[in-house]
Order: structure tokens, then sequence, then C-alpha cells
């Protein structure tokens, strides 16, 4: 072992010497990463940031998203569309039914009854998405707690709630709905509380699934010796940590809710006209599509680019929170 020299200068260890390795080791220090060249400390991004890096690198995904940003801002500015084409969303005009695009003021044409479809495309979106939305958040909460509920506790609870999501799931979803929309005749807010009645089972076992993985990790036993209530141990260590879970759930959810108002809709037993919607709006369009086809082909496309947007956003966001890809 060599000797200390004259040379050599002794000081005590300092706090900084053990946060902060050598600039050129490049280890890892306690509580953040130390940057090569200037050998300072800076913190470690989470795994929400991380998260987000890895979707910013997604193209495709971005682009998605850019494209339902603008979707969302069409509907979302419906007022001022209907402002800017001098129509209402249930102003008929006989005379003028059918017209062309870019004829008679009409940029889109309109329907059969003289309907500018410019405007019920945006104020249909409204309802679509509404619905869609509504929809999966009612799911979300109410599959999630049961989840929640059945992973954590297990036992007895467990097995009768999941008796029951079986029962669900064994009964086909669309003749369900078809049955239940054609009782009770909902409006966009009812059929979106249907839809998340029959949707929830889904939801519910894919969350039971992953509490069940996580109820025996190391921090939860922490929580129960500690003397944490069952409801804090969900809310504040199982909630967050299946939070990436629900989110592309939601983000994945979203289009097939989509699809499902308009094909009830399309039926005639979703959204009733005059009330305007994707889905109606394409349904009262099938009796003109040989004598004028944008009235099929307007709203038939923004429900195809809406619903493979979202679809591209979740697959993008589950990529992203799949912590076995790197940074």
């Amino acid at each position: 072992m060599a000797r200390a020299t004259s040379t050599d200068v002794i000081r005590p260890v300092e706090p900084d010497d053990l946060a902060a390795p050598d600039a050129a080791s490049g280890r890892l220090a306690p509580g953040g990463l130390l940057t090569a060249e200037r050998g300072e400390l800076r913190a470690t991004p989470g795994f929400y940031r991380r998260s987000w890096r890895r979707f910013r690198r997604n193209q495709v995904a971005m682009a998605a998203l850019v494209i339902f940003g603008l979707v969302a801002l069409f509907v979302l500015v419906a007022p001022l569309i209907s402002r800017w084409t001098g129509f209402g969303p249930y102003d008929n005009h006989l005379a003028n039914k059918l017209a062309p695009p870019l004829t008679k003021g009409y940029m889109l044409g309109s329907d059969g009854n003289g309907r500018d479809i410019l405007t019920r495309l945006a104020y249909g979106g409204r309802v679509s998405l509404m619905i869609a939305f509504l929809a999966t958040i009612s799911t979300l909460v109410l599959g999630g707690s049961i989840g929640l509920i059945s992973g954590f506790f297990g036992g007895w609870v467990d097995t009768v709630l999941m008796r029951l999501v079986d029962v669900l799931l064994s009964i086909p979803g669309l003749p369900l709905l078809i049955l239940i929309a054609t009782l009770y005749n909902p409006g966009p807010a009812g059929l979106a509380l249907v839809l998340a009645a029959v949707g929830w089972p889904g939801i519910a076992r894919i969350i039971r699934g992953e509490v069940l993985s996580l109820r025996g990790r190391e921090y939860i036993e922490a929580a129960r010796v500690s003397g944490a209530a069952p409801a804090r141990i969900v809310v504040r260590h199982l909630l967050p940590n299946v939070a990436p879970l629900i989110v592309v759930f939601a983000s994945l959810a979203i289009p097939g809710l989509i699809l499902a108002e308009a094909s009830l809709s399309f039926l005639g037993i979703g959204v009733q006209v005059p009330t305007p919607s994707w889905g109606n709006m394409l349904g009262e369009a099938q009796r003109y599509f040989r004598t004028n086809t944008s009235n099929v082909i307007i709203p038939g496309a923004i429900i195809y680019v809406t619903s493979l947007t979202l679809y591209l956003i979740g697959s993008g966001l589950r990529d992203a929170f799949d912590p076995r890809l790197g940074d």
C-alpha cells in the first residue's frame, strides 16, 4: 500500500465526494445523474417524464396527436363554424337539398333536408366525442373501482365480483346494447351510460390482475405494517401504479366507443335525429349514396380518421409506458 507523501493533500471526506463520484467514471450518483462535461449532479427524470420523452420520439403517435387535436378544435368551435357558414345545425332548406359541395353557399354540400353538412359535422362531433369520453370515464370509474376492490381484498369479495364479471362477459355486447337502446331509447348522456354499463367488465379484469401482482410487493406490506387503512393503500400506493394502464386503456377504448355510437346511430337506435351525430349522419346518407356520395364519404371519413388517430395515440402511449424500453 503506497504511503502518502508530502505532496499529497490530505483532507476530510466531504458529503459531495460521496454524492458525486469522478466524472470520468460515469457512475450513477445517489439521487441523480452525473453529467460528464461539468461533473455536476442533475435530477433523474421521473417515470412520466421518461415516458413523455419516448412518446415524443414516436413520430406516428405525435402526428396522430396533432391530427386529433385539429379534430377536437373543429368540434369545439362549432358555434363559430355555424356563424361562418350562416347555417344552424337544425336549419332545413328543402329547396337546396342534396346540394354538392361548394354550391349554394354549402362548403361540404347539404343533406336530404337541405341542412349544411359542415355545420352538422361540427355539432355532431361534439355529440359523438362527448358520448365516447363520458362512456370512457364512467367505464373507468365503475370497472376500475371494482377491479381495485376485487384485487386488493381477494377472498370471497374477489370471487363474487369476478363471477359477476364472467356473467357479463359471456353476453354478446352489441346485441345487449341494441336491446337496451331499443327498450329505453336513451339520449346522448343515457347512451354513454349504457355503453359504460356494458363495457366495464373488461377493464375490471385488467386492473384486478395488475393489483394482484402489486399487492404482495414490499412497499404494500410496509404500508400495512405501518397501520395504513385499506383505502389509503389503494389510493396512495396501488392507484398511481395502475394509472399508466388506465391511460392506455382509455386511449384505446375511446375509438371503440365512437364506433359503437356510430353503429347504434346508424341503425337508428342511438342518437335520434334531428340531434346530429356522426353515426346518424351516416345513417341518413345511406339513402342517397347513389346520387350524392359526399354525404356518405364525409362523415365516414371523419369517423375513420378520428378512430385511427386515437388508436395510434393509444399504441404510442402503450409503448411509452413500457419500462422495458430504454430512453
